[in-house]
């Protein structure tokens, strides 16, 4: 990556998107000359991210199991597939939307690739609708951990070697 991961304010249509949506955030990174298309950017950033991700994704499982909660997004509604846990729902080589509705809450991610072949920039969007109280408690307990998780994913998209 040749630019440092940063927070940025949301530019994505959430009604569109996820409508209903209380939880937006967005992160961008620069990545030069990287070609690359939304859905290579996301499976860098899904498949290729930091292990300690992966842990916590096990982690989040297991404590999660006696709930009911989802464990990822297969048998979901899934058009384009599944990379890692998460059903692709709409993609454009620009532009990939993945997610899916659990009991709790429906989330969708928005990865967007912008910018000409000399300076290309990733842009990571997070919207997170809660659908009860357990769903508010879950996403006031992980925010915190999922900024920390959208930077570090988002420092394997130039690098997927990482």
């Amino acid at each position: 990556m040749t630019g440092p991961v940063r927070e940025i304010t949301p530019d994505v249509d959430a009604g569109a998107v996820l409508s209903g949506a209380q939880f937006i955030d967005a992160f961008r990174a620069e990545v030069g000359a990287t070609q690359l298309s939304a859905r290579e950017a996301c499976t860098r950033m899904v498949l290729h991210g930091p292990r300690w991700i992966d842990a916590l994704t096990r982690l989040r499982n297991i404590l999660v199991t006696p709930f009911g909660l989802k464990k990822s997004g297969e048998g979901a509604p899934a058009p384009g597939g599944l990379i890692g846990l998460f059903p692709v729902l709409s993609e454009t080589p620009e532009r990939l939307i993945a997610g899916f509705n659990d009991s709790h809450l429906d989330f969708r991610i928005v990865v967007d690739v912008a910018g000409d072949a000399a300076s290309r920039e990733v842009t990571l969007t997070t919207l997170v609708k809660t659908n009860n109280l357990l769903g508010r408690s879950y996403l006031t307990l992980i925010t915190p951990f999922h900024k920390l998780v959208a930077r570090s994913m988002m420092g394997s998209i130039a690098d997927p070697a990482r």
